[in-house]
């Protein structure tokens, strides 16, 4: 049998032909990061849940935050997310909520003076950052049923006031990623005075803020997600975020993280076929290898048709970007490449027999990290019912 290294790649199409020479160097740069600092390691920091922390000065030094920001195309953008999953989908959902969520939100919604104070420390990690809008009884439907609120005040007296230099914020936050370890949250509550949804920068080391960790998880067990609680939790109105007016500001944002966690769909996959082609090849059943066995086969290459056809839709994605991608097309991403995510972990789990239910083999990993990523930024069904509307007319959504 030929060694696994010098057979095709899971990007059959060479869909990364299509960065520039310099952007196909910085991938490579970020894949002999991976393969040093991250591969050997990840599937112990998964079964211990824990966060390498001493990895963040390392990240900083690849200078792969907020790439769009930088002068990188959507694509590699979108790569950058793909790569890191394909290596540890806990690492990459630390960088896209950090990066993607917390980093962009100071970038397009943050004043003047809120980006000379926190975007630098930001961008290069030596602060960190959470996105907390998700509530303990409303995740799809926080929008319009989110619960935490916030009432301004005088400073000085404490009483409420229109013109007041200050904010109190009550209520919960669940499922908030890097919110056990962050400095700052990007924090969503109501505006008590309109019913108006605004964003806070909450330094988590106030007084009134207490966080504690989801325990029991089955999925991406390295990422540290939080349950929050504010109580009476005082924020300078130079921390409410200048460009936040509305829940409908965040649309721009959400549809970017969307983007890239249907980019972690991709990763997923290609994971899952990286494992399951090597296991195949090298694994002697029956006096020969795995591969030579034409339902084995079969199963490959559907993995891969499905991580070629995800690939492909995001690619075309990443060009809508540069005019400004539709949310129902990026809703049809998501769910379309999720749908297939799970379809191809599920063979790649079944190749592995026995061993693909052990991470020490990395497939029962992948199969476990998959169903968080099906789920998050707006599960499959929700997805589906938002391109639904967008091609009957007709809203299925209560």
């Amino acid at each position: 049998m030929p060694a696994v290294d010098t057979l095709p790649t899971a990007d059959f199409f060479g869909y990364e032909s299509l960065l520039s020479a310099a952007e196909q160097r910085k991938l490579s740069e970020l894949r002999e990061f991976l393969a040093a600092e991250i591969a050997p390691f990840a599937g112990d920091w998964w079964n211990k849940a824990e966060f390498p922390a001493h990895l963040l000065p390392k990240l900083a030094a690849l200078e792969l935050s907020t790439p769009a920001q930088r002068g990188y195309s959507h694509l590699f953008a979108g790569l950058v997310i793909a790569e890191m999953t394909r290596v540890d989908t806990s690492i990459a959902t630390f960088f896209l909520v950090h990066h993607d969520l917390f980093v962009e939100s100071l970038y397009r919604f943050g004043s003047e003076d809120q980006r000379r104070r926190y975007l630098d420390d930001a961008s290069n990690l030596k602060t960190t950052g959470a996105f907390a809008l998700t509530e303990p009884d409303h995740g799809s439907d926080v929008a319009g049923g989110m619960e935490t609120r916030a009432h301004r005040i005088s400073s000085r007296t404490g009483e409420a006031d229109a013109g007041g230099d200050c904010w109190v914020l009550n209520g919960a936050k669940r499922w908030i990623g890097n919110g056990t370890f962050c400095d700052y949250m990007l924090v969503w509550a109501r505006d008590e005075a309109d019913g108006a949804v605004r964003g806070f920068i909450v330094d988590a080391s106030l007084p009134g803020v207490s966080r504690s960790r989801i325990e029991n998880k089955i999925a991406l067990r390295t990422v540290q997600n939080a349950d929050i609680v504010f109580e009476d939790v005082r924020v300078a109105e130079a921390d409410r975020f200048a460009g936040i007016g509305s829940f409908e500001d965040t649309n721009e944002l959400l549809r970017g993280s969307r983007i890239m966690v249907a980019w972690q769909a991709v990763g997923q996959q290609l994971a899952a076929f990286d494992v399951a082609r090597k296991y195949a090849v090298e694994r002697q059943q029956f006096g020969r290898p795995l591969a030579r066995f034409q339902l084995i086969q079969q199963q490959l290459v559907s993995m891969l048709g499905n991580a070629v056809a995800s690939m492909g839709m995001m690619v075309r994605i990443a060009q809508l970007q540069e005019e400004g991608a539709g949310m129902a097309q990026v809703a049809l991403a998501k769910s379309y490449t999720s749908a297939r995510m799970r379809e191809t972990v599920a063979m790649g789990r079944s190749i592995l027999g026995g061993n693909g239910i052990v991470t020490d083999y990395r497939m029962a990993k992948i199969f476990a990290d998959a169903e968080a990523i099906y789920t998050y930024e707006g599960s499959y069904e929700i997805n589906t019912l938002i391109v639904g509307r967008a091609v009957t007319g007709v809203s299925a959504i209560a």
